[in-house]
């Protein structure tokens, strides 16, 4: 058996036919290499973060069965231990981003197979404030998306939603200022959006700057200074920290391990596809700080 001891958490929230299907093609793959499987459901907002904290330390491997969300509950849950143990996600949610960056496979069955099979990669995790964020921190256009989403754009629409969303919050959003403090260095100006990226991919999409790794021990920050949905397209297709353009006026590019932002007024600040805090916040890059299953991990 490769592990003695695992903890499947699965999002009590989520549909009961899609996830009790999801855990029938799963929990055989998983059981046949993992000595004692618990599996457990959450109950309630936060009940992920307190299953990590609680049974982490005793556990081998923490299987997360869910979306961005989930993922993000149990990342908090876990980063705050002393024996913090391998991670594996099987996405079930509506992007499932972190995973992507992951190489992770977004059938249940390949995912799960991954897990038994693939080795181990240590992971960066962005400390924001008291909290932990895998993903990306954000605020401005991104964090009024998240805001502004409907319910039933998301249920019935899934990652288009966050587009119409989009769409509609571009209409009506106004630069904001801001203050940052990258590693010492100081710099201030106005942006529709600023992003602090360790991952990837958001909402599905793939950044297209090369400069990023969840594995490197910095945050790549990109301010956004004007935007409309053809420049938009633009910016999300076009490596700026690598190629010298007329997109670069648009758009600033930093990375830093330590980074704080201030904005004239308290804003709404995104973390990991949800509204969790709002600015000022300071950002600290705990490198190496988790270790995940990926394809391109190691034993």
């Amino acid at each position: 058996m490769r592990f003695e001891r695992a903890l499947l958490i699965y999002n009590g929230n989520a549909g009961k036919k899609d996830m009790k299907q999801a855990l029938g093609v799963a929990v055989p793959i998983l059981s046949s290499n993992i000595s004692n499987l618990m599996i457990v459901q959450t109950q309630r907002s936060g009940h992920a973060k307190e299953l990590c904290q609680l049974h982490g330390p005793d556990v081998d491997l923490v299987i997360i069965l869910g979306g961005d969300g989930t993922v993000h509950e149990c990342i908090n849950g876990l980063s705050n231990l002393d024996h913090r143990p391998i991670i594996g996600i099987l996405p079930a949610g509506t992007c499932n981003d972190f995973s992507r960056s992951l190489l992770i496979e977004q059938d249940i069955a390949l995912a799960a197979n991954q897990i038994i099979s693939c080795g181990s990669m240590p992971v960066d995790v962005l400390k924001v404030d008291d909290q932990y964020s895998l993903n990306f921190w954000g605020t401005g256009l991104i964090a009024e998306t998240s805001n502004n989403i409907r319910p039933t754009e998301k249920d019935h629409f899934g990652k288009v939603g966050y587009m119409l969303s989009a769409i509609r919050t571009m209409n009506n959003m106004d630069q904001f200022k801001y203050v940052l403090d990258i590693d010492g260095e100081k710099m201030e100006g106005e942006a529709l959006l600023i992003i602090a990226a360790n991952g990837n991919y958001i909402g599905t999409n793939r950044l297209p700057f090369k400069a990023i790794s969840y594995h490197d021990g910095l945050a790549d920050v990109f301010i956004i200074k004007h935007t409309n949905l053809t420049l938009l397209k633009e910016l999300i297709t076009t490596d700026i920290t690598i190629q010298d353009n007329e997109l670069s006026q648009e758009m600033d590019h930093y990375s830093g391990k330590s980074i704080t932002i201030y904005t004239e007024e308290d804003m709404d600040a995104d973390m990991d596809g949800e509204v969790y805090t709002r600015t000022p916040s300071h950002i600290t890059v705990l490198k190496h700080h988790l270790q995940m299953v990926t394809p391109s991990g190691k034993w």
